[in-house]
């Protein structure tokens, strides 16, 4: 070393960003994902992962065979008892309603249904 030359070193305090997680642990933290209308980003922000964590580690724990596969189509048992029967079905070209949410859950509505009745299925549907 010579004389007057600075010798500098860097110091880094923080949090380790490599984290190790569990199955077990994978599989809950992706089961809060659509309870309560919580999205992908939501559970992301809650656990301080990124999205792509989430992605990631549904694929990985399909490929494990410890995620179920995507069915498709997916029928929700709702308790209607509330839900009078007022559906009007009337003949027409027109097409079914589809709804969409945020959830990734479809409803979809034949033509001619009562509006309030389209109302309390949607409020059942997100609630569901």
């Amino acid at each position: 070393m010579r004389r007057g030359q600075i010798l500098r070193h860097e110091v880094i305090v923080g949090v380790e960003r490599r984290r190790f997680w569990p199955d077990e642990m994978k599989l809950s933290i992706l089961r809060e994902i659509g309870v309560g209308g919580a999205t992908v980003t939501d559970v992301a922000q809650r656990h301080d992962v990124t999205r792509q964590h989430i992605y990631q580690w549904r694929r990985q724990l399909k490929d494990k065979g410890l995620w179920p596969e995507s069915k498709g189509v997916a029928f929700l048992s709702l308790d209607a008892s509330e839900l009078p029967a007022t559906c009007k079905l009337e003949p027409t070209n027109s097409a079914p309603a589809e709804i969409g949410f945020a959830n990734g859950r479809t409803l979809r509505c034949p033509p001619g249904m009562d509006e309030a009745d389209i109302m309390r299925l949607i409020r059942l549907v997100e609630t569901a």
